[in-house]
């Protein structure tokens, strides 16, 4: 999956040719000049140590020759800048010429480091964009079967990682390579064999640094996932810290973050070791090199054999020049494999199809206008799962109110997600107004329904936000409305900031009651000519159960209504009550037929009014 990888982040730079072309080219100049600076301050050197006549005899030694090697024409060129009439004007042209390059050379690092900077934060943008973007197409099933924690883990975390990693590679290895082969050249030009030395020693710590690279990719996995695990320990309290509370169990709580936070800790300590061992192992072996050099070299200097002591001058500062790179170089591979683990979990993210997948005929189909029909429909949640629905067949015609009805786990939420297309049947058809559902774009369909639910969804956003959520031109007086018809208007009123009031995350500053009128303002708002009521008023005191069966009875005025409900005291005016029972259709009629039969819905309304 490596090579897949790397490939795909390629693709995603791709994007961005025209800032990494002009960095590219500021690198390349950059280095030119950086590798001019290093030759400069190697003549600086020689010419302060050396005789200046002899070097001015040189120079016309060179000039009167017909042919120079590379080493020569370097030197040659150089004395052509800097060598004047004495050692005082000469020192002065060197010093500005020394100045003028490493003002130069900067200012050309910094055009490439902004152009390189600038394509690292828009990739990351756009890969978090597409994450979040492709999150939305996905469906419930997915929620249900990954961790809130690691899908956060994986925008945020992991997409940090990769522009970490990004960062380094942009930074490093754009130059330094260059740089490096630079340095190298240099090298050539001056000693060939004192170059070999360095040559051979070099891809030593190459394959060490790489062995710790491909460790701290595995370690780097393991990393990140813990990280999620540790995220979603903190999501799941924080958004249940009333029962955490309620059941006096904040110090199993804190224990069982503090074992994730030390496993956590355990592998990045693991990972630390590997990464920072990198960077002495480089400058260990270029130390050895250096030594290695300096006695070789210094012995060919003192023996007046192969290297002129002005060229064994000039090579050690360029030699040690090389070190700074290639120790630079030394952490590029790690950040590499960090990065790595953290973009093959979010091209797998990424790579996640979406269940639910809008057929390429579907039709718009406007308003509803006939019926809603479950033909001989199954379901189960996974392939092989026990089947939640088994043959179920029954028709909502346009203006019934039809109630669903049963013990727990007997399919009545099931068959509220498959009508907006949650899920898709496993076997059979769901038709709305003749048509298959699947066979129907999913903004028409799911643009004719209103749900309400038990657990309320509200946002950390002021009240008239979370009414208009999704339709923000609506006017000021048609939420007030809508807020009105709820039952929501007077408590709305009685708040400090009324429609500007925040209400906190998932509407924390406001009671059971409060909230569920909330909801069915934003139901109302909408319109829809459907509506889903799931268990609307399971979870509410005799009070707000009042209040917002008020509110539901506006709300399903002249609308299509599906109900489903516990207490059955909220069903007995439906047109239809269809009881269910492991996810089988036992009885349907009105609650006088049903009462009268003596069934199952006879059972359970005699238990709740015993």
């Amino acid at each position: 999956m490596s090579g897949s990888i790397y490939k795909r982040m390629g693709q995603l730079l791709f994007h961005f040719w025209p800032y990494i072309i002009f960095s590219s080219i500021s690198a390349v100049i950059f280095v030119l000049l950086n590798s001019a600076s290093m030759w400069l301050t190697a003549s600086l050197i020689n010419n302060v140590l050396s005789d200046f006549d002899k070097i001015v005899q040189s120079q016309m030694e060179w000039a009167s020759k017909s042919s120079l090697t590379m080493n020569e024409k370097l030197k040659y060129l150089t004395n052509l800048l800097i060598l004047r009439d004495t050692p005082a004007e000469s020192l002065k042209i060197l010093c500005l010429a020394l100045l003028g390059i490493f003002f130069a050379k900067n200012i050309f690092l910094y055009i490439k480091n902004i152009l390189l900077r600038i394509v690292e934060l828009k990739l990351v943008k756009n890969i978090r964009d597409r994450l979040y973007k492709h999150i939305q197409t996905l469906s419930l099933g997915y929620f249900h079967k990954r961790q809130t924690g690691l899908i956060t883990s994986i925008v945020m975390n992991d997409v940090e990682q990769l522009q970490v990693a990004l960062a380094v590679v942009f930074q490093r290895l754009f130059v330094e390579p260059i740089n490096i082969l630079t340095f190298v050249t240099l090298l050539f030009i001056i000693s060939w064999k004192l170059a070999l030395i360095a040559i051979v020693i070099i891809p030593l710590a190459g394959i060490a640094i790489i062995s710790i690279g491909r460790s701290i990719r595995r370690k780097s996995r393991r990393t990140q996932a813990k990280i999620a695990e540790i995220m979603q320990i903190l999501t799941e309290t924080l958004s249940s810290i009333r029962i955490v509370k309620a059941f006096v169990n904040e110090k199993e709580e804190v224990e069982k973050f503090i074992a994730k936070s030390a496993q956590y800790f355990k592998l990045l300590l693991k990972r630390a070791r590997l990464d920072l061992i990198a960077g002495p192992i480089t400058e260990s072996f270029g130390v050895i090199i250096g030594v290695v050099l300096l006695w070789y070299g210094g012995m060919e200097v003192l023996s007046n054999r192969g290297v002129s002591a002005e060229d064994f001058i000039r090579f050690i500062v360029i030699l040690f020049a090389i070190l700074g790179p290639i120790k630079q170089m030394s952490n590029v591979n790690i950040k590499i494999q960090i990065g790595a683990a953290s973009a093959e979990r979010i091209f797998g993210l990424l790579e996640t199809p979406p269940e639910i997948v809008e057929d390429t005929d579907a039709v718009d189909i406007g308003a509803f206008k006939s019926s809603i029909e479950f033909d001989r429909v199954h379901f189960e949640y996974n392939d092989g799962d026990e089947r939640v629905l088994d043959e179920v067949s029954f028709k909502i015609n346009k203006g019934e109110i039809v109630a669903l009805v049963g013990p727990s786990g007997s399919g009545k939420s099931t068959i509220a997600d498959l009508i907006p297309r949650f899920y898709d049947v496993s076997k059979g058809e769901i038709r709305i107004d003749g048509h298959d559902l699947r066979k129907i774009t999913l903004a028409s369909l799911r643009g004719n329904m209103g749900i309400v639910t038990q657990e309320v969804i509200l946002f950390n956003d002021t009240i008239r936000n979370n009414i208009a959520y999704a339709q923000p031109d609506e006017s000021e007086e048609a939420i007030r409305q809508a807020a009105e018809a709820a039952n929501a208007l007077e408590f709305i009123e009685q708040t400090h900031e009324e429609f500007d009031t925040l209400i906190g995350e998932r509407g924390v500053n406001l009671s059971g009651g409060q909230k569920q009128r909330l909801a069915i303002a934003r139901a109302l708002l909408k319109n829809p000519p459907v509506l889903i009521l799931d268990e609307a008023t399971s979870a509410l005191d005799t009070e707000s159960e009042k209040m917002v069966q008020k509110a539901i009875e506006t709300l399903i005025k002249d609308r299509t209504a599906l109900v489903i409900a516990h207490r059955l005291s909220t069903v007995q005016n439906a047109d239809k009550i269809i009881v269910l029972d492991k996810g089988k259709i036992l009885e349907v009629g009105t609650h006088e037929e049903l009462y009268e039969k003596g069934g199952l819905y006879r059972r359970l309304y005699d238990i709740q009014f015993d």
